[in-house]
C-alpha cells in the first residue's frame, strides 16, 4: 500500500483529527513508513487492526488526553464500585485532577499520595496510561514520556507511541489472525467499547484494501566516487611491469 494511501484514509476518517493537536495527521503520514518497518507492521490486515484500535482509543484524534472531568453520575457508571452511591462519588465531581489521583493511584505502577494517577492518565494514541504503561513505551521507544508525559501526543511521536503500547501489549498474533475480539483484550485488559472497534475495523479495511503494504525505503547512499590514480602509483605499476617482463 503507497503511504499517500494511508494517508488519504486518514484524511477521509479522521476529519477532524487535527482539532485537538494542529498537524496531528501530518506527523502521523510522515513517521509512517519508519514506525510500521521498525514495529513489522506489514499487512493491510494488521494495519487495519492497528488503526482500528488507535482511531477508537484517542477518538480518531478528537481525545488524545483521557478527559477526567465526570458528573458524579457518571463516575458511578465508570467506577460502580468505588463510588457505589451518589454521596460518595460527590466530592471528587468535576475535579479532573482530584479524581484521577483517586481511581488510578496505587495501582498501574502510580505512587500513593502523589500526583501520578493525574500526571499518568490516559494520552495518546492508544491511550496509555499508569506509570508502568508510560515506562514501557520509554523502554521501547527511547522516548522519555515518563519525564515528559505530552510526548505522547506530539505528532512526531504519536504513531510510535501507539504502535509500540499495540506490539507490546501483545496484540500482533492476533491482529495477524484477524481476531478483534483478543486485540481488544490486549490493548485494553477487557472488551470496553468493542461493538465501536469492530465498526472502525471495518472501515479501516475498506479504506486499506488488500494490496501489499509499500513502505518507503531510506535513500540509498550514493556511489563512491572511483579514485583516480596518482603519479606515484602509477610509476609503482610501471616498475612491476617491467620486472615481471624480465
Amino acid at each position: 500500500m503507497p503511504d499517500a494511501c494511508f494517508g488519504d484514509a486518514l484524511t477521509r476518517l479522521w476529519p477532524n483529527g487535527d482539532q485537538k493537536v494542529p498537524r496531528l495527521r501530518a506527523g502521523l503520514v510522515a513517521s509512517a513508513p519508519a514506525v510500521f518497518a521498525k514495529y513489522n507492521i506489514s499487512s493491510p490486515l494488521v494495519l487495519a487492526h492497528l488503526m482500528a484500535q488507535i482511531s477508537h482509543e484517542c477518538g480518531a484524534g478528537r481525545d488524545v488526553v483521557e478527559n477526567l472531568n465526570y458528573s458524579a453520575g457518571r463516575m458511578m457508571q465508570v467506577w460502580p464500585s468505588r463510588f457505589p452511591t451518589m454521596a460518595s462519588a460527590e466530592p471528587w465531581a468535576h475535579d479532573p485532577r482530584a479524581l484521577a489521583n483517586k481511581v488510578y493511584n496505587g495501582r498501574m505502577g502510580n505512587r500513593d499520595g502523589s500526583d501520578d494517577g493525574w500526571n499518568f492518565r490516559g494520552r495518546g494514541a492508544s491511550q496509555t496510561t499508569g506509570r508502568d504503561g508510560y515506562q514501557r513505551v520509554r523502554q521501547a521507544t527511547g522516548l522519555d514520556v515518563v519525564s515528559h508525559p505530552d510526548y505522547l501526543i506530539d505528532p512526531r511521536y504519536f504513531l510510535e507511541c501507539g504502535v509500540s503500547d499495540f506490539v507490546h501489549c501483545g496484540c500482533l498474533p492476533f491482529a495477524e489472525a484477524d481476531d478483534i475480539l483478543n486485540v481488544t483484550r490486549r490493548l485494553n485488559g477487557g472488551t470496553i467499547g468493542l461493538a465501536e472497534r469492530k465498526a472502525w475495523l471495518a472501515k479501516w479495511k475498506a479504506a486499506l484494501g488488500d494490496a501489499p503494504l509499500e513502505l518507503a525505503s531510506p535513500p540509498l547512499a550514493p556511489d563512491l566516487p572511483t579514485a583516480k590514480p596518482t603519479t606515484l602509483s602509477t610509476f609503482i605499476a610501471a616498475l612491476v611491469a617491467v620486472f615481471r617482463r624480465a
